[in-house]
């Protein structure tokens, strides 16, 4: 029995909780998420039989996308909850059972460890590292009341060889609103930017999690904010976007309250 459960326990003594979370006790009406905030793997998945340079990568989490939602956060005083481990351990925007949940290739680049994770492998990164994000998600939108709903992501300028001009975009099926809101925003604060609704990427069922299992799901105002990662190499690029963002924020507040 032992033996049973050592093959089935993912996460060891020195591996990092897989939840971040920052004023959690607060009951500002807003939460943010940062599902791709670290770049950890489990020591028992080794380097995943890729090398630590691509861990640094955007393959391996968004760049910057950490340091901006802890500045975002403590502007605002508002609630955040971060992920730990690396998107190539298991994507936590992605349903779980999907096809890009524990991705095979990331950018042109194989993920040799993730050839064979099937059946009770593939269900123990389920349960210790995508489970606890989603369960702490519930539980700070059900322990206070909230209005918006917030993911802060980042994305390479070049993707699949293709070239990506937008300095940000923001991203939702249903909630034009919220998205508009906030682009028109920055749009005013910051004219030379090149900002987009719906680009790098469109929201669908079958690749994304947090829009259409928590935002939709509760009827919540919500946007997943893309910021191009070359705008956010250093510190003063983040702070100038995380002032750009929380103003932003409070902008779709005074709408919607």
């Amino acid at each position: 029995m032992a033996a049973e459960k050592e093959m089935t326990t993912l996460l060891g003594a020195g591996d990092p909780p897989p939840v971040q979370l920052v004023n959690d006790d607060s009951d500002v009406p807003i939460l943010l998420l940062c599902e791709h905030a670290g770049q950890a793997i489990p020591s028992k998945l080794g380097d995943l039989g890729i090398s630590r340079g691509v861990i640094d990568t955007h393959r391996g989490w968004d760049i910057g996308a950490e340091k901006l939602a802890l500045l975002v956060s403590e502007i605002l005083s508002a609630p955040l909850v971060m992920q730990r481990y690396s998107r190539l351990v298991i994507d936590c925007n992605r349903p779980p059972l999907g096809e890009e949940s524990i991705p095979l290739v990331s950018d042109g680049i194989e993920i040799p460890l993730n050839r064979n994770c099937l059946g009770a492998d593939r269900q123990t990164r389920i349960d210790e590292i995508f489970l606890p994000l989603d369960h702490a998600i519930e539980a700070l939108l059900d322990r206070h009341s909230r209005s918006l709903l917030i993911s802060i992501h980042s994305f390479t300028p070049q993707f699949g060889g293709k070239s990506r001009p937008w300095h940000a975009g923001f991203l939702s099926r249903t909630d034009h609103a919220t998205a508009g809101q906030l682009k028109r925003y920055i749009a005013d604060k910051r004219p030379n930017l090149h900002l987009a609704l719906n680009q790098p990427y469109q929201i669908h069922d079958s690749t994304d999690w947090f829009i259409p299992k928590h935002a939709e799901k509760r009827k919540l105002a919500h946007t997943l904010v893309e910021i191009r990662n070359d705008q956010l190499h250093t510190q003063s690029q983040i702070d100038d976007w995380a002032e750009l963002i929380s103003g932003a924020i409070k902008s779709v507040l005074e709408q919607i309250i």
